[in-house]
């Protein structure tokens, strides 16, 4: 949920470029994880939403960040996007597959998907089991690899 804020901004821009609202995205990006963190975050979810817009264009139903009546209401698109990125961060493929399919109408682009993996595997969440986790089971000559906590 926390990217919902820059997914609105990045929409709201693609759709009317003239509001500058990818500036909006960066910005609230980098006051929630920081400006070096916070700004690798954004820079990739914009590939995805990029992605997302060349395929879908205006039929993406979303709503605008700034706008406090539907704050805390996410559209179906919004709901798929959010679902796709959770369970691509989690290797969740067959939840992951039913989200893609969902937010593209069906079809399985191959751009959406790897823009949406490279993000997942950029910032990866935590695995349930310990053992599942790359760094339990990385050799001990390889560096440990930062991943995002929550």
């Amino acid at each position: 949920m926390a990217l919902l804020p820059q997914l609105r901004h990045f929409t709201t821009c693609l759709q009317t470029p003239q509001s500058q609202a990818w500036q909006l995205a960066y910005r609230s990006a980098s006051e929630r994880w920081g400006e070096t963190f916070g700004l690798a975050v954004a820079h990739a979810l914009f590939k995805v939403v990029r992605c997302l817009h060349d395929l879908r264009g205006d039929h993406y139903r979303g709503h605008d960040a700034l706008t406090l009546a539907t704050r805390a209401v996410v559209t179906a698109d919004e709901a798929a996007f959010l679902r796709m990125l959770h369970h691509m961060r989690r290797d969740d493929t067959p939840a992951a597959r039913d989200a893609v399919a969902d937010l593209t109408g069906g079809w399985m682009d191959p751009h959406v998907i790897r823009a949406a993996l490279s993000f997942a595997d950029r910032f990866p969440a935590g695995k349930a089991n310990p053992a599942q986790r790359p760094q339990a089971s990385a050799q001990p000559d390889q560096p440990p690899r930062l991943r995002v906590v929550r």
